[in-house]
């Protein structure tokens, strides 16, 4: 068994885990099914969570140490009946009454110039009213007139005030993308944000001006990072900006790369003040550097005489010559 000092035992050492998703594109949590035997995936299930019970599907069966898995697993309770189905079908759709509502209350209570309400979201038993809203205002918003208000029309669900982040808002409106996809990327596949950064958007050679790397949420654009590790593996091979090559037509400085094609631009030096610029392949390239430095070596007298006169490097190259 497992155990932990705060929590205490959590689940078997070999517990079977399960990844349950609650919504049809949403982040996958995982769960210990042993209570539960020959769970399949596409079964639908009734579990713990942090913020009650949830009716979710089964879309992923592993059989690993739950250690494995940041913070404590909760158990799967049972699976679902058709009952339970038909239950969540009829409060689903109740939630947008519910958010009208919502809306409603916080316009008589002047709030609607501070937060937006977002989406309203029953669990399968209507048990529990989650409210998702945003806000754009950097103090808290005191939201206790509201919640008193939701309590008295909601008393039979518990109710839960949620804040969400602008790309959270983005995901569940829906619409086109800012690159005029139909669908944007956070609503169709994405099941999870990852951390976006301007690095990324640089490494790519992609214009930083906001309409080019800003996505509809006002964030950093998602798939800034699709081929971010792709850019970076292929930039580690090819010389930087500003380094001096040595191309098949001369000596030249880096001006630009294109890693997808395993080439760089190069400014060849010319005798005239019309430089001429030409696309290399890595492979055709050698080190100005390490060339140059090798030259500066052989130019140099040897330890032998000095700054006298020296013929060393000639015998080398005659004693080189005979042996072939």
């Amino acid at each position: 068994m497992i155990y932990n000092s705060s929590y205490g035992i959590i689940a078997p050492m070999q517990a079977n885990i399960i990844g349950v998703r609650f919504l049809p594109i949403g982040k996958v949590y995982h769960f210990y099914s042993d209570a539960v035997p020959d769970i399949k995936v596409s079964d639908y299930v009734i579990v713990e969570t942090s913020r009650g019970h949830h009716l979710g599907e089964v879309v992923q069966l592993l059989e690993e140490n739950p250690g494995s898995y940041d913070g404590d697993l909760k158990k799967v309770e049972r699976r679902a009946t058709t009952a339970d189905l038909l239950l969540q079908q009829t409060w689903r759709s109740r939630q947008t009454e519910a958010m009208i509502n919502c809306r409603e209350l916080a316009s008589r209570l002047g709030l609607l110039n501070q937060i937006k309400i977002i989406a309203a979201e029953f669990n399968f038993d209507g048990s529990r009213l989650t409210i998702m809203y945003s806000s754009e205002s950097e103090e808290k918003v005191d939201l206790k007139s509201l919640r008193r208000d939701l309590n008295k029309q909601y008393s039979k669900s518990q109710v839960d005030l949620r804040q969400i982040g602008p790309r959270d808002v983005a995901k569940i409106i829906g619409g086109m993308g800012a690159c005029g996809i139909e669908t944007r990327c956070c609503s169709r596949f994405l099941t999870d944000f990852s951390p976006i950064s301007i690095k990324m958007a640089k490494e790519q050679g992609i214009s930083l001006t906001p309409s080019e790397i800003t996505g509809m949420c006002g964030r950093l654009r998602c798939c800034l990072i699709y081929e971010f590790e792709l850019y970076v593996e292929a930039r580690k091979k090819l010389p930087k900006r500003k380094k001096r090559v040595i191309t098949p037509k001369g000596e030249g400085l880096v001006v630009d790369l294109y890693p997808l094609r395993d080439s760089v631009l190069v400014r060849l030096d010319s005798d005239d003040n019309n430089a001429s610029f030409q696309e290399f392949k890595r492979e055709e390239l050698e080190p100005w550097e390490e060339l140059n430095a090798l030259r500066k070596k052989n130019e140099l007298p040897c330890e032998k005489h000095g700054n006298g006169e020296c013929d060393c490097n000639k015998n080398k190259k005659n004693s080189s010559a005979n042996k072939q």
